[in-house]
């Protein structure tokens, strides 16, 4: 394992987690949701083994990634980051990108810009709204939820028996929810840990979710997408994986694959990581 400190926009520095520096197979870069990190992809890496390069970053804001303390929250400055971190990944050969929710919508930002460097994405639930969702102005409960969350905990392992214990992040499987609360707090030197991501960044990254206008330009992706659902759901983003597929399908030149899993939720990566793996291998076999 190594990671890299890659310079993104606005001064920030994104830290990139390359599981294998040496390894020769196919670039595959892992991108997180919201209020997560990349090293929450660590059981999904372990399933893939030596089938893929894995590598994952940590958006600005999220894991150690740096976020200067004036910013104001900017989606595509999210897609800035996975623009960066597609750049080192497909330095020799296009990676396979595999993203969730907010991860999700920022790759596909960045295969828009640069689709060289994209062999094949992989989206789950992505957070990308059509313009009438964009006129929507009142309370944001996901931020809401964000700006009461809990930051320290006397150890990370009071923080994992927190967690495991209630929802939302009970339903992660053990690995993965291990991996959130090991490189998600940092020491404070008072013998307790701290989030690394401050709950008014999370909070702000929802609110301002639904408005980028990266619906209207899905058509012109250009690489094979593999869009991604969990159970059906009459509320975004779940509700939405259908239409953003045939958004995408509107390209001639586009092989967009609907994958639905009715058992899983907007979780399902860090609810199911070998499912997920699997996914990626399969994608990886079919485009490498």
């Amino acid at each position: 394992m190594r990671t890299e400190n890659l310079p993104s926009t606005d001064d920030v520095t994104i830290a990139l987690h390359d599981y294998a520096p040496s390894s020769t197979a196919t670039p595959v870069l892992l991108a997180h949701a919201t209020g997560f990190h990349g090293r929450c992809f660590d059981p999904v890496v372990q399933h893939l083994g030596d089938a893929a390069h894995c590598m994952s970053l940590d958006f600005r804001g999220y894991g150690d990634a740096t976020l200067p303390s004036n910013w104001s929250v900017r989606w595509p400055a999210y897609g800035d980051d996975a623009l960066v971190a597609a750049r080192f990944a497909a330095q020799r050969t296009p990676a396979v990108a595999a993203g969730h929710s907010m991860g999700a919508a920022a790759l596909v930002m960045a295969a828009l810009r640069e689709p060289q460097l994209f062999a094949a994405l992989i989206l789950y639930e992505p957070i990308i709204f059509p313009a009438e969702y964009r006129l929507h102005d009142g309370p944001n409960p996901l931020a809401e939820g964000a700006r009461r969350r809990r930051t320290t905990f006397t150890t990370r392992q009071d923080a994992l028996t927190n967690y495991s214990a209630k929802p939302p992040l009970n339903v992660f499987h053990p690995d993965a929810l291990r991996a959130y609360v090991e490189y998600g707090f940092r020491d404070d030197g008072h013998g307790s840990v701290t989030l690394k991501c401050l709950p008014e960044h999370e909070a702000r990254t929802y609110e301002a979710g639904a408005i980028h206008e990266t619906w209207e330009q899905l058509g012109n992706l250009s690489m094979p997408v593999w869009m991604v659902s969990g159970e059906a759901s009459t509320i975004p983003p779940a509700s939405l994986v259908r239409p953003i597929a045939a958004e995408i399908a509107r390209s001639p030149s586009t092989r967009c694959t609907l994958v639905e899993w009715s058992d899983l939720g907007h979780f399902g990566p860090m609810q199911d990581p070998a499912r997920f793996a699997a996914l990626i291998a399969d994608v990886v076999r079919e485009v490498a």
